[in-house]
């Protein structure tokens, strides 16, 4: 059955409107968040419930730890190894947390320490399985490790969560065409 854009598009309006019930990777909101990409084909709507998704993967019940979550975020771009001390900090205190190993495990990744960035990012899909991100994630690690099929097997399953994913298309593509020139 399929759901027209005004039904999708309403049901995302409520689901922005509603308050958080339990904000971080157990949000209720997201189970419906969820089916609207992956009903949608309309690319706004999906983009619109994507960002909602990820605004509460970041939010915490606990303020301070949302607060440090940000301050994590924000040292990513100026002061990496502030960053990746503070979401060693948050991810000692708070382990249930997905959204503090997925950002940990992207400054892994950026330090070019693949090993520990797919180790984060396993501990982000035990919290959070449809985690899109963490998932594109490891098809990035596994791409800089030159694990061409390994990473087009991630990307695919990216695309079973976030059929409107892009980025990961544009991936399995690269990689399809550098397989079909490399393949003697």
């Amino acid at each position: 059955m399929t759901i027209t854009r005004t039904c999708l598009a309403a049901s995302l309006l409520l689901l922005l409107s509603a308050g958080a019930a339990s904000a971080d990777q157990n949000d209720s909101r997201l189970d419906k968040l969820f089916l609207i990409i992956q009903q949608t084909d309309d690319p706004e709507v999906a983009n619109n419930a994507e960002n909602k998704i990820w605004e509460i993967w970041v939010q915490h019940d606990n303020i301070r730890t949302q607060e440090r979550l940000a301050e994590g975020i924000v040292a990513m771009d100026n002061n990496p190894r502030k960053a990746l001390r503070i979401f060693n900090e948050l991810i000692e205190d708070v382990p249930d947390f997905a959204e503090g190993w997925n950002k940990r495990a992207t400054l892994y990744y950026l330090f070019g320490e693949y090993a520990a960035s797919a180790s984060d990012i396993e501990k982000t899909l035990l919290l959070e399985p449809r985690h899109f991100g963490a998932l594109s994630g490891l098809g990035l690690v596994y791409l800089a490790q030159n694990q061409y099929l390994r990473a087009k097997s991630v990307f695919e399953a990216v695309l079973l969560i976030h059929p409107h994913s892009s980025g990961v298309r544009q991936n399995i593509e690269l990689i399809d065409d550098y397989v079909r020139r490399n393949t003697i």
